[in-house]
């Protein structure tokens, strides 16, 4: 590459990049690239050799490449609905071969017969005959001649195709050597001079396989360090703020631990220890308690709202649904009232609610337990201390943040008039993996419930083939009636189509995500129904009933507070079961179309069962011939933490982090399964998090850093 010494601008509009106009910037701009650092960061989703195209003569069974013109082009649409078969022939000097395309019509009038293409898909036995499988078509005069085998593939993005973008970085080819590193003499930087640049062209230009694998080394470890810096720069700004001490008093813990039914477990100990020492500090605590279903985190919380209560504090406790609250506020006001703390609920359906938030205003009531409704404007806290957010990943980043910027308006302010941050107790049953817990957790400390309260037996997990339930699933299902049980049935699960993307990418793609979203929900609805009517017709004489997400809240609140009250044989229902109230009396769980579910999604619905001293079990029913990797784990394993590592794997982040929060994990390129890698961008984050904290002036010397982890500081903002 040739040198330059004027760094690249970054920051610029992509209409600074050569071919690109106020039309095309407008294309891009709806797929989510705005600047030339979304532009040079597009980066091929695979690579073709296009010197490896065969003879039509000499195909052989498997992924092919030709070079060939294309002729007798059909499209026919088929007694399916909405189906169509695009077929045609392609032809070369040494024979013709039949290709054809699924639900692929537009390809008809893709072609101009009399121009030559590069064909590249799987040449197999079809309906008694060989031909190529849906093939990608590229315009041969649109390849050019390279020292290199190696050609880009890019994702199309509104529109604009492969072959553009190649266009577009053919003219910023000489520009690549001009991109500034991302972290210029930083004390102990990790990344030498010009390796950014170097690997930027390599992924984009490369000569062999080898550069890409080490272009995509580094752009991984790249995110990485982002991302980990990003984390732990919010650490450092947490430990700036002041928060109000809250003195650990052994006698009034004793008072409360000797009113338990229970004992608690070692693990319980260690986690309770671990937020009762934050409580004393003058810096906010910001830790997240990870247990697994059923582990005990609620009488962890109950002792440490009742530290900052004694302290002379109010506590809030925001739960993701109103019956979960209700269930909170049950079950803390029976430990804590004998003690003189007075706890409310406060929900939507909450009566007298003005008289409540008077209430809460004056510091009449300690612990406050609700939903949305308690980051509302008008309800104001007298000595708010303590935040305890519950299944937190379900909450929004701008709903954490309002719940603890309540505190800035308390009605008794601090003696020297210094506002105070909350101390924040985040909550999850979902078991977070080591490599989450280094970076997008990186700002959290961490405790660790990994023990179930004695009693408690392990769910029994079976796969069962669909054809399977008349002989075993229904008489299992009047065995655990007749024993006095109860069951939930999990209906299909309609994959999420509006994953979560980045805010640029999210407005473009968001009326699309709604309809199909709406789609999903709908026929979800529809499967609820479909099931608790056939349901019962096999078991006439049963209390069967129905729950799904699109039902009022207060209709929902209704039926699963009847379920509880053992007032329903089966609840047939959605996923909207996953995080909901304590049913000691179910004992079974089905869970239809189990293939549709990750592996963190559904141990959290097995966890609805086993909550009491009786045995329970879990049917996941399949009609696959080979269970995947996902169901054989959850029938082999109960050990959360071990499931939450496999679905890291096969699934991705996603769903652990939670679709609800501001932005996604949209990583690139790098892998949150290559934990030496995080490790070691961990470190190096760490290093640099330390110097900027005590540097803070050199910060704006680093803009291109900065840049980088802006997007990662809001998926990991907390406090």
């Amino acid at each position: 590459m040739p040198c330059y010494n004027i760094p690249m601008d970054l920051s610029q509009e992509v209409t600074a990049a050569k071919g690109i106009g106020e039309k095309t910037a407008a294309k891009l701009e709806k797929a989510g690239i705005f600047t030339l650092r979304d532009l040079v960061y597009l980066l091929p989703r695979d690579y073709e050799n296009y010197q490896a195209a065969v003879k039509i003569a000499k195909l052989r069974p498997g992924k092919v490449m030709v070079k060939g013109k294309i002729s007798h082009i059909e499209t026919k649409h088929t007694r399916r609905r909405n189906f169509t078969v695009t077929t045609a022939t392609i032809s070369d000097d040494s024979g013709a071969v039949r290709t054809v395309w699924f639900n692929q019509a537009y390809r008809a009038k893709q072609f101009d017969e009399k121009r030559e293409y590069y064909f590249t898909g799987n040449y197999e036995l079809k309906n008694n005959r060989y031909q190529i499988m849906s093939p990608s078509a590229v315009l041969a005069e649109d390849i050019k001649a390279t020292s290199s085998n190696l050609h880009p593939i890019y994702p199309s993005r509104n529109g604009i195709n492969s072959v553009k973008f190649c266009q577009f970085f053919d003219g910023l080819k000489g520009q690549f050597a001009k991109i500034p590193d991302l972290v210029p003499n930083l004390p102990d930087a990790p990344i030498k001079p010009g390796l950014r640049a170097d690997s930027l062209y390599k992924i984009h230009f490369p000569d062999n396989a080898t550069e890409v694998e080490e272009a995509r080394k580094y752009l991984a470890y790249e995110e990485l360090y982002e991302l980990g810096l990003a984390a732990q720069l919010m650490k450092s700004e947490s430990r700036k703020l002041r928060s109000e001490k809250m003195p650990f008093s052994l006698q009034d813990t004793k008072n409360l631990l000797k009113n338990l039914p229970f004992t608690l477990t070692d693990a319980q100990k260690r986690a309770t220890w671990d937020i009762l020492q934050d409580l004393e500090k003058e810096t906010p605590m910001n830790r997240l308690l990870q247990g697994d279903v059923g582990s005990g985190k609620t009488v962890v919380a109950a002792i440490s709202a009742y530290q900052a209560i004694r302290s002379g504090f109010q506590v809030a406790l925001l739960a993701p649904t109103s019956i979960l609250a209700e269930q909170h506020a049950e079950g803390l006001d029976e430990l804590l009232a004998p003690l003189g703390v007075k706890t409310a609920l406060l929900v939507g359906a909450t009566k007298h609610k003005d008289l409540l938030k008077k209430q809460i205003k004056e510091g009449n009531v300690d612990l406050i337990i609700g939903t949305h409704a308690l980051i509302t404007d008008d309800t104001i806290f007298h000595r708010l201390g303590l935040c305890i957010i519950d299944e937190q990943h379900r909450f929004g980043v701008a709903q954490r943040q309002k719940l603890l910027a309540k505190t800035e308006r308390n009605i008794l302010k601090p003696a020297d008039g210094e506002p105070r941050a909350p101390h924040l107790l985040s909550m999850t049953a979902t078991p977070i993996p080591r490599s989450l817990q280094l970076t997008v957790f990186g700002d959290l400390d961490i405790s660790i419930i990994n023990q179930l309260p004695k009693g408690r037996q392990p769910i029994k997990t079976k796969i069962l083939k669909e054809t399977a339930q008349k002989s075993e699933l229904y008489p299992k299902i009047l065995e655990e009636i007749n024993s006095g049980h109860q069951v939930y049935w999990i209906c299909r699960a309609i994959e999420e189509s509006g994953a979560a993307a980045s805010d640029s990418a999210t407005a473009a793609r968001g009326k699309a995500s709604l309809a199909r979203g709406q789609a999903s929900a709908a026929a979800e609805t529809a499967s609820v129904k479909k099931q608790t009517k056939k349901l019962q017709a096999l078991f006439p004489k049963l209390k069967i009933e129905f729950l799904h997400g699109r039902m009022k809240p207060a209709e929902k609140d209704e039926i699963m507070t009847r379920f509880a009250a053992g007032k329903i044989n089966i609840l047939v229902s959605t996923t909207v079961v996953e995080v909901g109230v304590n049913v000691p009396n179910a004992t079974l769980m089905v869970i239809s179309d189990a293939e549709n579910y990750g592996l963190a999604q559904l141990h959290q619905l097995r966890g609805r069962v086993g909550r009491g001293s009786a045995e329970s079990f879990c049917y996941l029913i399949s009609d696959a011939e080979t269970p995947s990797r996902r169901l054989q784990a959850m029938e082999q394993s109960t050990d959360g933490f071990y499931l939450a590592e496999m679905d890291l794997k096969i699934r991705g982040p996603g769903e652990i982090y939670g679709s609800l929060q501001h932005g996604a994990l949209d990583l690139r390129i790098a892998t949150l399964t290559d934990t030496k890698l995080i490790a070691r961008a961990s470190k190096a984050a760490k290093i640099a998090a330390r110097y900027f904290s005590q540097n803070p002036e050199t910060m704006l010397k680093y803009k291109e850093l900065f840049s980088g982890i802006s997007h990662y500081q809001q998926l990991t903002i907390l406090n």
